[in-house]
């Protein structure tokens, strides 16, 4: 997963740009409000399967550190690929090496340091050229991606650990538009790949609507060479998918499985088409 120097190949298919530049701050400064108010009996919750509050607390300094120095200082040190290693292999091993090491880090410590360094990525964040290419997005299907999905990405993760540490200690997920908006729109620029292998004729849609306040409408259609984001909506989908914001975020990182989202789901239409499209799915899984 390296920063890639050539051109971005074209990506209209991805629907239209997404900007999340503004948003790392204020997504940084609710994480810090967030660790700063567990007690300390709530730093050994499980958060994710295996990993507690502390873990993924740790996990957060390490995607901090590998961005800035990757993308910001150019620095290509670390930890590559074993032999005849997957993607999803090489980040799950390297991922749990790094929290295996900072397993001696205090949780004030990890504080202090995420305070630190994530303000850093926050501002490199905010000065980057949304059009540049950089590092391949897989569960959206390009390599390399341009800058505005690649930062969107990793906003959409910072995102997502937040909530998982808020609902281990029995907090809610964070409905704020300002931020699930633009975290479900990111999500769902993995519906083209998500089709991929779904055979269907030149111009057959599919609906995906999320209601709420952050939510929103997208239409995916079948062209010559790919689904696409990128096409215009005339004729009617041959399938709907209609999901709350809960479910539908849930979903996408695998909260949830994508049957239990499509019991939850109303569906209109191509049934067969509904249920592929539930299984979108934008984290590395």
């Amino acid at each position: 997963m390296n920063a890639q120097s050539e051109e971005v190949p074209g990506h209209s298919w991805l629907g239209a740009p997404i900007d999340a530049r503004s948003l790392f701050a204020p997504e940084q400064d609710a994480l810090m409000a967030t660790l700063r108010r567990l007690a300390p009996a709530d730093w050994d919750k499980e958060a994710v399967p295996g990993w507690t509050v502390r873990d993924l607390a740790a996990h957060l300094l390490g995607d901090f550190y590998g961005r800035l120095a990757r993308d910001r200082d150019g620095y290509r040190g670390g930890p590559g690929f074993a032999r005849g290693e997957s993607l999803e292999a090489f980040i799950h091993r390297i991922n749990q090496e790094w929290v295996d090491a900072c397993r001696r880090v205090s949780p004030t410590a990890l504080i202090d340091t995420l305070d630190l360094i994530g303000g850093h990525v926050a501002s490199f964040f905010e000065a980057v050229d949304l059009d540049s290419p950089s590092l391949g997005v897989s569960w959206a299907g390009i390599d390399p991606a341009p800058m505005w999905l690649d930062s969107a990405r990793d906003f959409t993760e910072f995102w997502t650990h937040r909530q998982q540490i808020r609902h281990a200690v029995g907090q809610a997920t964070d409905h704020d538009p300002r931020y699930l908006s633009v975290v479900l729109d990111t999500f769902m620029r993995a519906l083209p790949h998500t089709l991929r292998e779904v055979k269907a004729s030149l111009g057959t849609r599919v609906q995906v609507r999320v209601d709420g306040p952050a939510g929103g409408t997208w239409t995916v259609t079948a062209t010559e060479d790919r689904w696409s984001l990128d096409e215009p909506d005339a004729d009617g989908p041959a399938a709907r998918v209609r999901l709350d914001a809960e479910t539908a975020w849930r979903l996408c990182t695998r909260g949830i499985q994508p049957d239990a989202a499509v019991a939850r789901a109303r569906i209109d239409g191509d049934r067969e088409l509904a249920e592929a499209a539930c299984r979108v799915v934008s984290i590395v899984y």
